[in-house]
């Protein structure tokens, strides 16, 4: 019998007014419920930010580097659990195995990390004008952040915002996505069990009409921080803007790696086929566009199509390449995309089936797909697709793989391959992208340097990770002392 878990309200767990559960369901085999959820509605929101509001003033005032140790004290607790963390992620997501273990990994390094930023946390002392004063700012909490978080890094990202904003004094509001929510909760248990104080933290399950929207209109919360599509980040800018909430959006992405005349083409399709295929091309970061140079394209193609075909594809418990997408929804949606290539022009070079049969007939899965022959314009080129699809397109010189790399409304990640050094700087120079790379693939994060897009991937307004996660969550009070 699959374990109910409960809204996480002031301490205590408990049950929505709704009397209603959704199941979380294995993607490999859907028959697998992983757990039930609390189906909550806009007055649970509202309780659950009500005792967040009720925390601010003692945890704010609570020393920095206390609120260090509780990070410190729960990310020991999930680095005992990690086996059972990284089964939970596959089973509740899809993953495979060693993408799982290693975004656990993440998150546990996640709360190390800024565990440890506690102690420096302060502001800057600054030459004052006048004799006698001292000039120095203070960075304070800004009260009650609402974090909501997706499905496709479900213990990642919500440690990313969770760790920042607790260590700098806020409290939370945390909605986790509702297709993979089991490891957030645990999150929650193991800052609960490092003595995090009732209604510091808050988690609430649900959809979004009802949790998010409360979430984002609530006069009590005071900043919004949300990951996931640009539909869904316009609506929760606009309902979080209108009281001038502090908001925080990272979205979709369409990320391109250029390969050059000088790249080697072996390595480049290693690097593409690496990035688009990895998580089944389920991330923000995935590389959805290779933009090869004519010279190359080809071997490229060739290379890229033998990367493709040689991924094992199955359950992720079973140390299989690629697991599946996560719900049917995710997979039909790769499928149309896979029709509209093929109506548009592209040659279908490999892949472009759901598998359905045999050990693949519970689960929703699909081949990587690799098409060739694709200009700028198709659909396929433009539009995010979320799954293991890699368009490849012709260029026949450097300026013009720059141009159809910034060719998008997105600019999350963007790569070359490249041995020229000039292409690689002036590439860093001129892509449209909040993350570059050089003679690497788009996706992978260092948890301590600034995370973020441009254009339509970002609200542009404050990065992620790194100091820069800090910055969201605080403001700055500015101290003249006359003594």
């Amino acid at each position: 019998m699959p374990e109910t878990v409960g809204n996480f309200v002031s301490g205590e767990w408990t049950d929505s007014e709704t009397g209603e559960t959704f199941a979380v369901e294995n993607p490999a085999d859907p028959d697998d419920v992983v757990a039930r959820f609390q189906q909550s509605n806009a007055a649970d929101t509202e309780r659950a930010i009500e005792a967040a509001a009720e925390a601010t003033d003692e945890w704010a005032a609570t020393p920095a580097p206390e609120r260090g140790r509780i990070l410190n004290t729960a990310a020991q607790q999930l680095e005992s659990k990690k086996d059972e963390l990284t089964e939970t992620l596959v089973r509740e997501e899809g993953k495979a195995r060693p993408e799982a273990s290693g975004e656990v990994q993440r998150a546990i390094d996640i709360f190390y990390y800024y565990a440890e930023k506690a102690r420096d946390l302060g502001g800057d002392v600054k030459a004052s004008s006048g004799s006698g004063t001292t000039l120095y700012t203070v960075g304070e909490p800004l009260g009650v952040a609402g974090l909501i978080t997706p499905w496709n890094y479900p213990i990642a990202i919500p440690a990313w915002k969770l760790a920042p904003a607790l260590v700098t004094g806020n409290t939370v509001v945390l909605k986790p996505a509702s297709l993979a929510p089991t490891v957030a909760k645990e999150l929650v248990e193991a800052l609960d069990d490092a003595g995090l104080p009732d209604g510091v933290l808050n988690f609430v399950t649900g959809p979004g009409s009802e949790v998010g929207t409360a979430i984002c209109t609530h006069e009590a919360v005071d900043a919004v921080s949300f990951t996931g599509s640009g539909q869904v980040g316009d609506v929760v800018y606009e309902q979080a803007a209108e009281d001038q909430k502090r908001v925080q959006l990272e979205m979709g992405g369409k990320n391109p790696t250029v390969v050059s005349e000088s790249a080697d083409v072996e390595e480049a399709a290693e690097i593409v086929g690496s990035g688009a295929f990895d998580v089944t091309g389920q991330a923000c970061t995935a590389t959805s566009r290779a933009i090869v140079h004519e010279s190359v394209y080809d071997e490229f193609v060739d290379e890229l199509v033998a990367y493709a075909e040689a991924l094992s594809i199955g359950p992720g418990l079973e140390d299989n390449d690629m697991g599946p997408q996560v719900s049917a929804s995710e997979l039909d949606d790769t499928m149309t995309y896979i029709d509209v290539g093929k109506d548009e022009g592209a040659s279908l070079e490999t892949g472009g089936d759901a598998l359905e049969s045999g050990e693949y007939e519970d689960g929703y899965f699909v081949e990587p797909t690799v098409f060739s022959d694709v200009s700028s314009e198709m659909r396929i080129a433009q539009e995010e697709i979320f799954g293991p699809v890699v368009a490849v397109i012709p260029v026949s010189d450097f300026e013009e793989s720059v141009a159809v790399a910034n060719d998008t409304q997105y600019g999350l990640s963007a790569s070359i391959v490249t041995q020229d050094l000039t292409e690689a700087n002036r590439f860093v120079d001129e892509v449209e992208a909040g993350v570059v790379k050089v003679n690497e693939k788009t996706t992978g994060l260092e948890l301590n340097v600034p995370f973020g897009g441009m254009k339509a991937s970002s609200s542009e307004t404050y990065r992620e990770q790194g100091d820069a996660g800090l910055d969201f969550y605080t403001t700055t009070k500015t101290v003249y002392y006359n003594y």
